[in-house]
């Protein structure tokens, strides 16, 4: 029971103003039974309708009137001489009984506090207690009670009003944050439970279509029928438990159930399962079938150390999983995919900073030409050195880049940078043939800037020649390319610029199509080159023995058709001798890979610019 305060009764100071003017009379005698009003103040105390006792220091009634009779189920005369507190359950805390002895010995002005006391009918009844002085009386306190029955159940409705959803009558986002805080005050420090949580949290996929072609009324009526199923779940889930899932609705078609005292993933792996299949049989709402599906995040572990925002934070990453991997099906949360997430967030958010901050350098990996063995070109590559996570490739930030659009500024200082450096090689080094440099370029280059001009302005700032410069597109960005990018791309090639095709091979290549693009070199993926198979146990032996027939037949016949719409091809991933042999066999032009040389920083291009001989004792760093 609470000892909080209700407010003031509303007679209560009227009685006080009574017994006031009525001291003298109260105070003629000096034993208990003296202590009796006089004829006259004892109607008016009896018939007051705010129930009331005169207490002496010793906690014994002196006197009740009828109001405090009829609230307690008792003639008011037999409640003389006994124990007030008993009558209204001041010593059931610790805390109200030393109050209440501290007012009756005169140390503590005034007592006030809500009480649940039992009628004799066996009606609980809710009242507000107030205990303090008589004024001028050392003998006595004035104990008055007031029904507060009526005020709690209204606050009992309007805080269910407040804390339940109108729609689906399922607790609302506030409750369920209220239970879910003290399930985890409660869980981390109590004894005899498992000490763990567990939370489901699900959303229903397509809702918005519902809403939107059906109206909001159905949507409603399919939310309270999903909300009815949820239920079931939980009480099944809770069969034999000490207590079922809590289900909520935490807003639009977002439902939650958490479980208190969970015993592991599987717990909730089951209960996630039995969502799934309640959800799976059709709705019939009023004429209209409807079928809907769930993806559920589930996350379960010690309460100890988790807080409610962790544990949502959790929560919804992992639903966002399970959409993205799908939908209509339950995902655990994973702490190392969520690791990576994270990293990921911290990466996007420093992204653009880390380019004005100069945080990128380029490498180059060599282009060498199959018949000869010479360097032919290089290929730049990113990376960011970055101050938390040190050197990191292009495959963990260029996603990235392409979603927030800073591949733009990223892309336009690795097309200047490489041209500079491209056109500072020419010039160190006026006896050997000039290199060309290809680099990458994302689709989104070419419809959120204009490349051209890009292209064009880099080229006459750097003073290199536009054949020099190769421009590397994915296949599934070429293929198929209208438009502005196709413009671009011819544009480019009318510059004298060459167009690449990277990882060939990859994707729905329509070859039809490929002889109308302005393209000048395939690319073709390394998936390809490492199919090459060898009985030889070492990976870098020089004698292909028996390479992949299908293979070499699919490789040797894009090789052919490409020769015969005037393209030249480059093998990526080349890693071994016996692979560069057969390439060479079926007359591939250039190859880049291991075998030549990794991604090296620009002063290694340099020294491999010189005679074959020198070429081969730094191709391999």
């Amino acid at each position: 029971m609470s000892g909080t305060s209700e407010g003031p009764a509303p007679t209560a100071d009227l009685m006080q103003l009574a017994v006031t003017e009525s001291d003298e009379m109260l105070s003629s005698g000096t034993t208990p039974d003296t202590l009796t009003p006089p004829v006259d103040f004892r109607s008016a105390f009896s018939a007051a309708p705010l129930a009331m006792a005169v207490v002496d220091r010793e906690g014994l009634v002196v006197s009740a009137n009828e109001a405090l009779g009829a609230l307690l189920g008792a003639q008011a005369e037999v409640l003389t001489g006994k124990l007030a507190a008993d009558l209204v359950d001041l010593a059931s805390d610790a805390r109200t009984w030393h109050a209440y002895r501290e007012v009756l010995r005169g140390r503590q002005a005034r007592l006030r506090c809500t009480r649940r006391i039992k009628h004799p009918d066996g009606q609980a009844v809710w009242v507000q207690v107030t205990v303090g002085p008589l004024p001028d009386r050392a003998e006595a306190v004035l104990l008055s009670v007031f029904d507060i029955s009526a005020r709690r159940e209204l606050q009992a409705r309007l805080r269910h009003l407040q804390m339940h959803d109108p729609v689906t009558r399922l607790p609302n986002r506030t409750l369920f944050f209220e239970r879910l805080s003290s399930a985890l005050e409660a869980d981390a420090y109590a004894e005899g439970g498992t000490g763990r949580i567990g939370l489901c949290y699900l959303d229903l996929d397509g809702f918005k279509a519902v809403n939107d072609t059906l109206g909001h009324r159905v949507g409603d009526r399919l939310l309270a029928a999903v909300a009815e199923r949820l239920n079931r779940c939980a009480d099944e889930a809770g069969y034999a438990r000490a207590s079922a899932p809590l289900v909520a609705r935490l807003g639009g078609d977002e439902f939650a159930l958490l479980v208190e005292d969970s015993t592991g993933t599987e717990q909730l792996a089951d209960l996630a399962e039995s969502v799934l299949r309640a959800l799976q049989a059709p709705f019939d709402l009023s004429g209209q079938r409807l079928s809907v599906s769930a993806s559920i995040g589930v996350v379960e572990r010690r309460a100890a150390g988790t807080t409610a925002t962790g544990l949502m934070q959790a929560a919804d990453t992992t639903l966002y999983w399970a959409k993205a991997d799908g939908k209509d099906r339950w995902t655990l949360f994973d702490p190392e995919r969520n690791a990576h997430r994270m990293t990921r967030q911290a990466l996007a958010s420093t992204l653009r900073p880390a380019i004005e901050r100069g945080e990128f350098t380029l490498e180059y990996q060599p282009l060498v030409g199959m018949e000869d063995g010479r360097l032919r070109g290089v290929e730049a590559l990113v990376r960011w050195n970055h101050p938390q996570f040190g050197v990191l490739t292009p495959n963990r930030f260029i996603g990235l880049a392409e979603e927030d659009g800073s591949i733009v500024p990223l892309g336009r200082w690795v097309l200047a940078t490489a041209c500079r450096q491209a056109r500072r090689w020419q010039v160190e080094h006026p006896d050997e043939p000039p290199l060309f440099v290809s680099v990458n370029v994302a689709v989104r280059q070419v419809w959120d800037s204009d490349l051209v001009a890009d292209v064009a302005e880099t080229l006459a700032e750097t003073g290199l020649a536009p054949h020099l410069l190769q421009l590397e597109l994915t296949e599934s960005a070429v293929m198929g390319s209208a438009g502005r990018p196709l413009q671009a791309l011819q544009a480019l090639s009318e510059m004298g610029v060459g167009i690449a095709i990277d990882d060939f091979g990859t994707g729905y290549s329509n070859l039809a199509y490929l002889s109308r693009l302005p393209v000048s070199v395939l690319k073709l993926d390394g998936s390809f080159v490492r199919g090459f198979q060898y009985d030889s146990t070492d990976s870098t032996a020089d004698k292909a023995v028996a390479p992949n027939p299908a293979d070499e037949v699919i490789v040797e016949a894009m090789i052919q058709l490409a020769h015969r719409l005037g393209l030249t091809v480059t093998a990526e991933c080349v890693e071994t001798s016996a692979q560069a042999t057969r390439l060479r066999h079926i007359g591939c032009d250039t190859g880049q890979g291991w075998l030549y040389s990794r991604p090296v920083p620009p002063d290694r291009i340099s020294e491999l610019l010189g005679p074959p001989e020198v070429q081969a004792a730094v191709g391999n760093p």
